[in-house]
């Protein structure tokens, strides 16, 4: 007859986690599109509009949810 071995394996939620460290280029970089966009929006909404339309595309497609700094 054949034994089955398990393997004991640590939880997700339990196992350590890495410490992030941000390269801070790339944060900064987010916060001035950001900024970009806030300003422009504030300014004149109306001219300013496919410019933060702009920005927001470039935002969305560029710095995704999932992206990392540490990449």
């Amino acid at each position: 007859m054949a034994k089955v071995f398990t393997i004991p394996v640590v939880p997700l939620a339990l196992r350590r986690r890495r410490v992030a460290v941000g390269d801070t280029r790339y944060v900064e970089g987010q916060r001035m599109i950001v900024e970009a966009m806030k300003y422009l929006a504030q300014s004149d909404p109306v001219a300013n509009r496919p410019a933060v339309e702009f920005l927001s595309e470039h935002f969305r497609t560029r710095f995704r949810m999932s992206d990392s700094p540490l990449a």
